[in-house]
Parts: structure tokens; sequence; C-alpha cells
């Protein structure tokens, strides 16, 4: 079955299923990336950070797959956001990746105390206007953060790219983006195994009810609630199982009762908090 797509604002088409390599060990995702991309992926995402993108580069040069067939994220590190660094690290990831393009750029974090997200987003945009990025975006960039850049350059992120989990969904980050055009992408979209997730009434039932795992479920909730989604493994079984989840759609009733794992008072996060991460 074919992957959904969503229409950023960018006007540019995003796989709405993906595959991320966050942890993957450069010496690792080679043949991690080959694997998925044979599985059926064809959205990767990746980060200078991760340390992985020439691991990425050569197993899309070695897929034989057309590159307009694939779409690209790579992300800005926090200590490049300041002055021109965000030039020259988008070429260190192209060189890296073996591309004459991203189809997707963020930068990665907010930092607060060193007040360069503003300067970073800037430098984006005119990393787009180059052709060195199809689309641009931020990730762990709150509702604060999403104003001041839109403030300072009138351009609005194609997507937020946020911890969301059904214990943290982040309503308020959502909200805004459908306020202003924007798409969520989800990282940590299982909750990184840090909380019971798999043993949730709802999510049992839902996986009772169709037949799938309680990881597929909660990757179908992703997808329905119209989230950008790319679960991370590298085991390639784990991997087709995460991308067996086109075949089936949850019922409204069961989308609420996930929806209802949320407390709702910010307790369900498993990652660092923006206004902390520096």
């Amino acid at each position: 079955m074919t992957v959904p797509t969503v229409t950023l604002n960018s006007g540019f088409d995003i796989p709405q299923l993906g595959f991320g390599v966050f942890l993957v060990p450069a010496d690792e995702a080679e043949q991690a990336v080959s694997e998925a991309l044979e599985v059926g992926y064809r959205h990767i995402d990746t980060a200078a950070i991760y340390r992985n993108e020439e691991g990425v580069g050569a197993a899309i040069a070695k897929s034989g797959i057309p590159r307009e067939e694939l779409f690209v994220t790579t992300k800005l590190w926090n200590d490049r956001q300041a002055g021109e660094e965000p030039h020259a690290a988008i070429r260190e990831s192209l060189d890296k990746l073996g591309l004459d393009y991203v189809d997707l750029y963020l930068t990665h974090w907010p930092t607060p105390e060193k007040k360069t997200f503003v300067n970073a987003w800037e430098k984006l945009v005119e990393i787009r206007d180059a052709g060195l990025s199809r689309s641009i975006g931020v990730s762990n960039h709150l509702p604060e953060h999403l104003d001041a850049v839109v403030a300072a350059t009138g351009v609005v992120p194609a997507v937020d790219q946020i911890e969301l989990h059904p214990a943290y969904q982040q309503a308020n980050v959502t909200a805004w983006g459908e306020e202003h055009g924007m798409k969520t992408e989800s990282w940590g979209p299982l909750g990184q195994g840090k909380y019971p997730l798999f043993e949730n009434a709802a999510v049992v039932a839902a996986a009772e009810a169709h037949g799938k795992t309680p990881a597929q479920v909660v990757i179908r909730w992703h997808l329905d609630r119209g989230f950008i989604v790319f679960p991370k493994s590298s085991r390639r079984e784990r991997m087709a199982q995460n991308f067996d989840v086109l075949d089936f759609a949850l019922s409204a009733d069961e989308i609420a009762a996930i929806d209802a794992i949320d407390p709702g008072d910010g307790s369900g996060r498993v990652g660092s908090h923006p206004l902390e991460f520096n």
C-alpha cells in the first residue's frame, strides 16, 4: 500500500511515515537505511548531531532509487546557529549525504540561553532560497519560539518536530500549527519505552480489534491524527512491522481513547524540555 503524504506550506509533499536514524551508530547506518529502503520507506530523518549522515548518504547512493522519490531530512545542531554558521553546516551535511539538496532542513533546538534560534531561522530562509533545502522547519520549538521566528521573517516553518506520543501530545504546539499552516512531526512516537504504553488498555483493545501489535496501533494513531512519524529501529523485522500500518485505520472512539492517555499536565514528557536544553 502507498504511504500517505502531507502537503507542506512550501508546496512540497512529505511521506507521512518515515524512518528515523536517531541513535543508529555511524557504522550501522548504511545497512539500517538500506534495509529500510528495501522495506519500502522513502522518507529518511537524520541530523548532523547523529553523526551518521555519511551512512545515510551511502545507502541512498547504493539504492538506485531516483532522488525525486526520496525525502531526506537533516538538522542544524545548536552550536552552529550563530552568524553565518548555518550556511557552512548545511553544506557539510550535503557533502556527507552526497546530495545537492535536502528536502527538509530543521533547526534542532531553540537553545534559549544562546539566543541564536532566530538568527538560525533567518539563515534557513536563505538556505531555502538558495535551493539547498526545498522546505525548512524547526524542532522542539514552543509557541513563543514559533511566534519569534515568524515575527522576524514572516516565514512560517513547514514543520515543527516535537516530542509527541500518547502520554505527551503538546496540544499547544499542534494547535499553533493548525492555526498557522505548520505540520507536526512526532519524535519519540512510541514513548521511547519509558512508560508502559503498550500495556495501556486503550492501546491493547485497539490492537486486539485490528489484529495488530500495540506499537502498530500507536503508529497508526499518529497517522490518523495527521502527524508525520518516523519510528526508529535497527532490526529489519521491526522496520517491517512499523511499516505494516497502512491497511487499517482506527475508529473515532479508538482515537479518542488513546488521546485520553495524556494527563494534560505535562508529566508525560520523557525527553528534554526546550526551555532547559541548550
